[in-house]
């Protein structure tokens, strides 16, 4: 069955916090409701923890990191969730339910299959 990536983009917030209970709470009502196509996920913390990586010259080339996301944006790229769906519809209809999509977005994307 294919796999589908449901990834969060949301206000930039760290579900670390208690001021979070009330989202997480909702979070964790979506897990137990979708549980039997939830095969992975994870939260992320806010943008600010993140560093960025990149290679100049290409491989082998030198290792340059800056503080802070990729990229700025409105909303955060909060956490993902690894659905294993029927087909892109079944998907889409569980991603609805994800908290995020309420006052945020949820990107669903197919999952390649290497076959390993």
């Amino acid at each position: 069955m294919p796999q589908y990536a449901a990834i969060i983009y949301a206000s930039d917030v760290d579900p670390t916090r208690p001021e979070a209970v009330d989202m997480m709470k909702d979070y964790d009502e979506f897990g137990a409701g979708a549980a039997a196509v939830i095969r992975g996920g994870a939260a992320l913390y806010p943008t600010a923890t993140a560093t960025t990586v990149r290679v100049t010259g290409g491989k082998g080339g030198d290792i340059v990191t800056s503080d802070g996301p990729y990229a700025e944006t409105k909303e955060a790229l909060t956490g993902f969730y690894l659905l294993e769906c029927a087909d892109l519809d079944e998907a889409v209809k569980v991603a609805a339910q994800i908290p995020g999509a309420w006052d945020g977005a949820i990107e669903v994307r197919p999952v390649v299959d290497f076959g390993r």
